[in-house]
């Protein structure tokens, strides 16, 4: 029996990849919208596809990290981007001055932070009914199969749905918000979060209870702090399930998994950085969301220290 690989996995003649854009309005919530992009593939033979969620990063939206879901899309997933208001691109749009420098100086409430979280369960709820009014795409989205990914303060995000304690709005208690319905993650530069709570990293990180790929680079430094690469790792250190994956790129620096550069300079290994990035999470998302057992051996050897 032949190895698995990515390149000898990938679908040789992808989907087509389509997107529908709109918004889900939580009444609950005052109204609040989560506005949020669908990628799917088209013209496919497919009984079921699983569903992967993608929260975006600090000052970001739902149009980033477009490079892995188009690719996974045309491999046969669907992707639901979605934007949370309150710590995205409106931050920074429209004002002068570059959006890092401004998102340096903002001021983010505990509460606004509480309500990214709340947008995922959230959404969650709403992708039934949406699939039945969408039932070109909905017929085939597989409920019992999803996965959550992040890039930056979206992996932090995705912490918390796996399990991660996370400070309630006063500070003073630790509340786990975690979604049974999702049963791994992808974490594109996991977040630590030290500066926010005192609670020992077991105290904090032991909760997380599926299987996560924690990816990151060499040159992974916080775009608004100081800390480096190596501090992201405690995340996967405390993890209470076992499976936690690690890719640490070669230069890897923090915007690679956005497909934007912000104010870093151009990277020569971007591309391979890219490759890199899909072949794990295509990986990742065969061995569990799809239960290729082939995939999983080949994480395992390479991205399970």
């Amino acid at each position: 029996m032949s190895l698995w690989v990515p390149e000898k996995a990938f679908n040789p003649e992808p989907y087509r990849v389509l997107l529908k854009r709109g918004e889900f309005v939580d009444d609950a919530r005052d109204g609040r919208a989560v506005p949020y992009k669908i990628y799917y593939p088209e013209g496919h033979d497919l009984d079921k596809m699983p569903v992967i969620i993608w929260s975006h990063g600090f000052g970001g939206n739902r149009d980033g990290a477009s490079f892995i879901s188009r690719f996974l899309a045309g491999q046969g997933y669907t992707l639901v981007h979605i934007t949370h208001h309150g710590t995205d691109s409106s931050l920074w749009e429209g004002k002068d001055g570059h959006p890092w420098d401004i998102l340096r100086k903002a001021k983010v409430p505990r509460e606004t932070t509480l309500n990214r979280m709340y947008d995922v369960p959230f959404v969650l709820d709403e992708l039934a009914g949406w699939a039945e009014e969408n039932p070109e795409i909905g017929q085939y989205m597989d409920f019992d199969r999803i996965g959550m990914s992040g890039h930056s303060f979206g992996a932090m995000t995705t912490q918390v749905m796996a399990g991660m304690k996370f400070p309630n709005a006063q500070g003073d208690a630790l509340r786990t918000l975690r979604d049974d319905r999702l049963s791994c993650g992808i974490l594109y530069s996991p977040v630590p979060i030290a500066h926010i709570s005192d609670a020992s990293p077991k105290d904090l990180y032991g909760g997380i209870e599926i299987p996560l790929f924690h990816m990151t680079g060499t040159d992974d430094q916080s775009p608004l702090e100081s800390f480096g690469y190596e501090h992201r790792l405690v995340i996967r250190d405390n993890a209470d399930h076992p499976e936690q994956y690690l890719q640490v790129l070669d230069d890897g620096d923090h915007m690679v998994y956005n497909g934007t550069r912000g104010k870093l300079k151009e990277n020569p290994k971007r591309e391979e950085h890219e490759r890199l990035i899909i072949e794990g999470a295509f990986a990742f998302w065969e061995a569990y969301l799809k239960d290729d057992t082939a995939a999983k051996q080949w994480l395992q050897h390479h991205y399970m220290p």
